[in-house]
């Protein structure tokens, strides 16, 4: 038997000619295996997951707020200071320059808890697909 080519449209015959159509049941079949398949394909892929475009917003606009009240904490402070000892401006400029490090390091710390959990999600995505890989390997 030498196969000339495989597939829907023709199968090996042992006079290596092909034979242009498959017969119906070859055709029952295949359509039977393609609704097995796609049946099976629902039952394990997870639902789709709906998008939330808005999470990565609301982290912009915390970062925005820790910076923004690390720098007012840190003007009100100074002022305050100022006024009660009478060393207008440098303790403003001091306590100002402290509040907006103190707000960047927030806003540091805040940026690598975001990255950390992205880092979770992907290592826990790729952990799922080598899982599902091995799966389908021995099924």
């Amino acid at each position: 038997m030498t196969p000339v080519r495989s597939g829907p449209s023709f199968r090996p015959t042992t006079k290596g000619a092909r034979k242009a159509m498959p017969d119906q049941d070859e055709l029952k079949r295949l359509h039977e295996l393609e609704a097995r398949i796609n049946r099976m394909r629902q039952e394990h892929e997870p639902a789709p997951k709906k998008v939330d475009n808005h999470e990565l917003g609301q982290v912009a606009w915390r970062m925005v707020t820790e910076l923004v009240a690390g720098l007012l904490v840190g003007l009100g402070v100074g002022f305050g200071l100022d006024r009660l000892f009478g060393t207008q401006p440098w303790l403003l400029l001091l306590f100002t320059l402290l509040g907006l490090v103190a707000g960047i390091r927030i806003v540091m710390h805040t940026a690598a808890d975001l990255q950390k959990r992205n880092d979770v999600k992907s290592e826990v995505k790729a952990a799922l697909s080598a899982a599902d890989r091995r799966e389908t390997d021995r099924g």
